[in-house]
Parts: structure tokens; sequence; C-alpha cells
């Protein structure tokens, strides 16, 4: 069960106990999902019950008690827990088959993975100084709050309400991928480091590394259909595949975190987690020898595949290219 997934199952309780009387209030359009935070458990916690609890005129405890049956036992779930003051920490279960569903999820809605309406309806107003990193920053935003369905405008003057460090020269020179990756990359209050160690490829460099996992998640595709085979979603062992379907996982998150502070910084690093998490498992994809190729090669075949969409997808709304052959 993906996080997307398990949102709609959260809601899908609620709804039902507003049908059912136990909760008088107005279903939300969406439901938040993340990992938990310090004294959680599980793989993920939600706060819908502190949200509900004013307008339901209940505690919010008692609120998560109510929805707590209708979680518990749901195909996906394996425990539901309350913590805190009303926090419910889902488990989720271990027959489910999470990484061929988040797979299917990505495959479904590919560039657009992670795209929500958490920003549905807004429009936000980002007045930046006449300054080259600024005017980045301020152009990455837009396009990330677009992702969550909100609007973006970008204005100038005082008083400004956007204004990273600028760049201690000009970025140009690096040309423009390199450019825009130095400007986007570090947090607003570092300064921007512009040297040509951007431009060199090696592991020392994160845009060559994030760059680098696509081309090959690209070239593991054209390989396999050279030796006749495609991606087939499916479950897919091993420390290294878990590792990256838990970033891939996390991608809707930081995109929406991203957008909520003007952030594109938080999704160039969560690219780079991405990246770093696909480099070991990739050489496991293709057949080895005088291997055949078998499911168990076209679920790992889908999941690079789907690592290459969110790669790709993150540097285009960072404005960069990734191409398909380094």
């Amino acid at each position: 069960m993906t996080p997307v997934e398990l949102s709609r199952t959260v809601l899908h309780a609620v709804r039902c106990a507003v049908d059912a009387g136990e909760l008088s209030v107005a279903v939300p359009e969406r439901v938040v999902v993340t990992p938990p935070g310090p004294g959680g458990c599980g793989d993920y916690a939600t706060n819908i019950a502190l949200q509900l609890a004013r307008p339901a005129g209940q505690p919010p405890r008692r609120v998560a008690e109510i929805l707590l049956p209708r979680l518990v036992g749901l195909d996906g779930i394996g425990d539901v827990v309350v913590t805190g003051p009303g926090f419910l920490n889902i488990s989720l279960s271990r027959e489910a088959d999470t990484t061929a569903s988040l797979v299917r999820e990505i495959r479904r809605q590919g560039a657009e993975y992670g795209h929500s309406d958490a920003l549905a309806g807004q429009v936000v107003v980002l007045r930046v100084p006449y300054e080259a990193r600024a005017e980045a920053v301020a152009d990455a935003v837009v396009r990330i709050v677009a992702t969550q369905g909100g609007r973006g405008e970008v204005e100038h003057g005082e008083p400004v309400s956007l204004r990273p460090v600028p760049a201690p020269e000009d970025p140009a020179p690096l040309g423009p991928d390199a450019a825009q990756w130095a400007l986007l990359h570090p947090a607003p209050h570092d300064r921007p480091r512009i040297t040509a160690d951007l431009l060199v490829q090696r592991e020392a460099n994160p845009l060559f590394r994030v760059r680098y996992a696509h081309a090959r998640c690209r070239a593991l595709s054209r390989n396999a259909a050279r030796l006749g085979f495609g991606a087939e979603p499916g479950d897919v062992g091993g420390a290294d595949a878990r590792a990256l379907v838990a970033t891939l996982a996390d991608h809707p998150r930081i995109l929406t975190a991203a957008a909520t502070r003007r952030a594109p910084d938080r999704l160039a690093r969560h690219l780079v987690t991405v990246a770093d998490a696909a480099l070991p498992y990739l050489p496991t994809v293709l057949p080895r020898g005088e291997e055949k190729p078998s499911a168990a090669h076209r679920a790992r075949l889908a999941l690079a595949e789907a690592t290459g969409t969110v790669l790709a997808g993150g540097l285009s709304l960072l404005g960069i290219d990734a191409p398909d052959h380094l």
C-alpha cells in the first residue's frame, strides 16, 4: 500500500464514521500520512483525529478510537495504534505487496506521481529581489506549487517574501543545468558554491549521481528489451530494494513539503537520496551469466523504471534536463 492509497483508506474510514453517525463533521478533502514522529510507531502516522476533534466536539483520542476499528483488518493494514493525544499509527501488513503497489502507482501517474491537491485554490505570491538565485528559486517554487494544485505568482519589489543568500558570482558559465543545481540545491540560508566541481562526472558531484542514476535506469530498459523481456511490477526482495522503495514512497511527502515551505532545495536533496539508494540496487536488475529472464527480473526492472520516472520528474521541476545517456 502506497502513502497515497493509505491516505484514501483513512479518508474512507472517516467518511464511514460520519455516515454511521459516529462523527458529526464535514469530511475533509484529504488526509495526510507521514512517517511516525517521536513516540510513534509503525510505518505511517496521521493526525486526522486531532484535526477533526474540535468540529466533532470530542477529544482527539476519542476520535482516534472511533476510527481505529474501521482501519484494523483492512487489506494492507496490519495494525493500528493510538499514541499521544490522538495520533493514529499504522503498520502495513507484511503480506501486502507494497513494492508492486508503489510501482504500479508510479507507472499509472508517471511524471505526476506525488502531485496532490494540498494547495488547491491557493495563490502563492512570491516577492523577490532582482537577483539570479532569487529568480531561480521563485521559478522552481512556482512549478512545485503547481504540483500541489496551487498557483504561484512572482513579483518584484519590497517587502520581499523570498530572499535566499545570493550567489557569490554569476553561475551562467557552468551551463544551464549545473547553474540551476548550484542555485537550488543549497538551503536558502547557505551560500551557493559556483565551482567547476558541478561539471565533473564523478561520485563526489551530487548532480552527476542523480543524472547518472536516471541514465542507468533508462539503459536497463533498453538492455532488457534487447534480452527480450520487459517490466512487470511484482515483489522485490533485498535490503537495497527496500531502501529504494522507502525513498520513492516518500516522494509525495517531499513534494508537498517543498511546495508549502517554498523550498526547492528539499526536492533537490531528496533526488540525491533516491539516486544514492538506487545506485547499489541497479546492478541486480538484469540477468547475469547464463541466467534467463524471470518474473524477479521483470519486477526489478519495473522498480528501476519507476525510479527513473521519479528522478526525471523531480529534475524537470527544478528546471534541469534528465538525459537518457551520460
